[in-house]
């Protein structure tokens, strides 16, 4: 693994640790160590700016699917300041992920993400 592939890696995992972060303390300080402080997030369901905003998305993700979290799924691809990865919300109580989808970030020169374009590829029936 080169030192260029370990960056996009790590941002990928802090952006994670978010998703995952339970309690708004913690929601608090993982957003704020993943995302550039004017950091974008924006999906079908949200375009919002800014590391509150950020947070409100994700608390209301963890509100709608209680017991639920976030998971990668395969491998991240990254160049230049871009990476491109999967992802799964999965139900820890058996196992399913009926939600799925693919994320676009972009970094700052500190390794923050400064936007996430995130697709929904599975949605529940």
């Amino acid at each position: 693994m080169s030192a260029n592939t370990d960056r996009y890696e790590t941002a990928v995992a802090r952006y994670f640790e978010a998703w995952n972060a339970s309690g708004q303390d913690a929601l608090t300080k993982s957003v704020a160590a993943a995302w550039a402080t004017d950091g974008t997030y924006t999906d079908p369901l949200a375009d919002v700016r800014g590391h509150d905003q950020i947070a409100s998305v994700i608390a209301a993700a963890h509100e709608q699917f209680p017991g639920f979290s976030f998971r990668l799924l395969g491998s991240v691809d990254g160049h230049h300041d871009t990476a491109r990865f999967g992802w799964e919300l999965v139900d820890q109580s058996d196992g399913s992920a009926p939600v799925a989808g693919s994320d676009v970030i972009t970094l700052d020169g500190e390794d923050r993400i400064r936007s996430v374009y995130g697709f929904l590829d599975r949605l529940p029936g």
